[in-house]
């Protein structure tokens, strides 16, 4: 069974809505703004650009990692890039870690067509 799979509809729907107004060719942050918009409009709740520390043994690291979007319980992690490798899924994995939430969205809008994926922690 999925987690969250009706969120996860809802999330990868708003993101192919923008995919399909945009296209491709576009920076991360002009995606990230139009994704505002279209969860606003959607009436999704949502947090954007949230900071997760992060701790090596019990010390607090100096630096944090910062979540492009909080979504239900979800982390959606956008790129704009030719496009996703390995090192994309691995860090969405270490992003799930960090911030102790079970299910990533790694959403690429930098192809022709709209690629994600769901990462499970």
């Amino acid at each position: 069974m999925l987690i969250y799979k009706q969120e996860s509809y809802n999330i990868i729907g708003v993101c192919m809505e923008v995919h399909k107004e945009l296209g491709k060719g576009f920076s991360e942050i002009v995606y990230g703004d139009a994704l505002e918009i279209e969860l606003k409009n959607a009436g999704i709740h949502y947090q954007r650009e949230v900071k997760f520390n992060i701790t090596y043994k019990e010390y607090l690291l100096p630096h944090y990692y910062v979540a492009d979007f909080i979504i239900n319980k979800i982390i959606l992690e956008i790129k704009a890039i030719e496009s996703l490798t390995k090192s994309h899924i691995k860090q969405t994995l270490n992003y799930l870690a960090a911030s102790k939430i079970k299910l990533g969205i790694l959403v690429n809008f930098g192809e022709d067509s709209l690629t994600y994926k769901r990462i499970i922690l």
